[in-house]
């Protein structure tokens, strides 16, 4: 058995079921799982704790959950041409650029952007991966994610109608329906694991309504249920998504999600930026989730996501970085910051708290994904935690250091997932860092010069 223990920390946002701030406090874990949450933890069986981690002058969180990603595009930062416009324009730019992907690239990508993610308080992170060109496979991702250590959620997304077809993407990047299914089938069973303890766990994503058939959309929603596991998709993105929905379908994106199937707790809608009050009812009494990301929703020009509405109306909401080709960041603690700020903009200075915040970024994430064991500090719960030092510059004067997101550190001191440190006094444990960037940055000039 492995005991680890995280000592005297000044403060410890459970985010538990009470919603507990302990001070002076001490989190204990073992072979996983969160055993004591209290004061001078000590192990009842006298088992020597295997590693001790001080942490006065730090707050203590859950580890953060990111609910939507497209890690690929991690290679494809500030593109040209893309950096102006709007969701329809920006996909147009660089559909062309992603279709010489290979799965070295996906592996590659997927690594830096999961280290991001760690480096910043992630211990959770879904991923929409919607185009396989060139042999590339899901699995390139989850293999990446296993080196780094962090706890994934990689959903089998496709695309199916291609321009010759009405459709947005290229025809070079779309797939045969069946096949779509059948590679859904072959990936859940081959790396799905329901267990409590999962570090990894499939769901179905076709990408969007604008990328494939109704019949595609319906026939997902029938295998994911069969298989027992998540859906998730973009939905209601943007003035442009809206209008598409009304043109083809003849009904707003919230009643071709419910005549298809895609409403319930075990789906999740990225984006939802343009819900109106009918579809938030809708996703409130279906428990549908939302994945909010407001940055990305910033840089298209998307709009503010009516996120306030949303929680009081019941939606469950987490929060996601969105892919790197549009936030261009993949820091999920400056997500939670922006979140809150958005929601002051649009409805006035306390709309959102810092501590709602947070809490949308770990448990409101961790149960949208289907983790209830995860997002929050309490025994039973998985041994996924974030550790912040607080004792530097970014908290200097502040009279509430708990309240890390109006004064704190943007990226994580120490990183525990499953019991392990990934991340230790600020540096990747897992893999070379230094490295792999150094890769990253060689293919991002191999794309940039046509040479990939």
């Amino acid at each position: 058995m492995t005991t680890l223990l995280i000592r005297g920390a000044d403060h410890v946002l459970t985010m538990d079921d009470d919603r507990r701030e302990l001070a002076g406090a001490d989190v204990l874990m073992r072979d996983g799982a969160i055993i004591a949450v209290g004061h001078g933890l000590a192990t009842e069986d006298g088992q020597e704790v295997d590693t001790v981690i001080d942490a006065r002058g730090c707050v203590v969180t859950p580890g953060l959950v990111n609910t939507h990603h497209h890690l690929y595009q991690t290679l494809t930062r500030a593109v040209p041409g893309g950096q102006d416009a709007l969701l329809f324009g920006w996909l147009k730019t660089l559909y062309p650029i992603w279709a010489r992907f290979t799965p070295d690239h996906m592996f590659t990508s997927a690594q830096i952007g999961l280290a991001e993610l760690a480096l910043s308080g992630c211990t959770l992170s879904s991923d929409h991966l919607y185009l396989y060109p060139n042999g590339s496979r899901l699995e390139d991702t989850i293999h990446a994610a296993a080196e780094i250590g962090l706890r994934f959620q990689p959903t089998r997304g496709a695309m199916s109608i291609g321009e010759s077809d009405g459709g947005l993407p290229p025809d070079t990047l779309v797939e045969d329906e069946a096949a779509i299914l059948n590679d859904c089938i072959r990936v859940i069973d081959a790396f799905h694991d329901a267990s409590p303890a999962s570090m990894c766990r499939v769901a179905i994503a076709p990408c969007s309504p604008f990328s494939v058939s109704r019949d595609l959309m319906r026939d997902a929603a029938l295998l994911a249920r069969d298989k027992g596991v998540m859906l998730h998709t973009h939905l209601a993105e943007n003035d442009e998504d809206i209008a598409y929905s009304l043109e083809k379908f003849g009904c707003r994106p919230g009643q071709y999600a419910q005549d298809l199937g895609w409403v319930g707790p075990d789906v999740w809608h990225a984006h939802c930026v343009k819900l109106d009050a009918s579809e938030i009812d809708l996703f409130a009494r279906t428990r549908t989730g939302v994945a909010h990301c407001p940055c990305s929703n910033c840089r298209l020009g998307s709009g503010i996501a009516p996120i306030r509405a949303m929680r009081d109306a019941g939606v469950p909401v987490g929060l996601g970085v969105d892919g790197s080709a549009s936030n261009d960041a993949g820091n999920l603690v400056a997500e939670a910051r922006q979140a809150m700020l958005l929601q002051r903009v649009a409805r006035g200075a306390d709309a959102m708290s810092a501590r709602e915040a947070l809490e949308i970024a770990t448990r409101g994430g961790a149960d949208i994904l289907g983790r209830p064991e995860c997002g929050r500090i309490a025994v039973g719960a998985r041994a996924d935690i974030a550790i912040w030092d607080v004792s530097g510059i970014e908290a200097a004067g502040s009279w509430d250091p708990a309240a890390l997101l109006l004064a704190g550190p943007t990226t994580v001191r120490d990183l525990v997932v499953e019991g392990r440190v990934v991340v230790s006094d600020g540096a990747l444990k897992t893999i070379d860092l230094p490295a792999q960037i150094s890769r990253q940055n060689q293919m991002a000039r191999g794309l940039r010069d046509n040479r990939a």
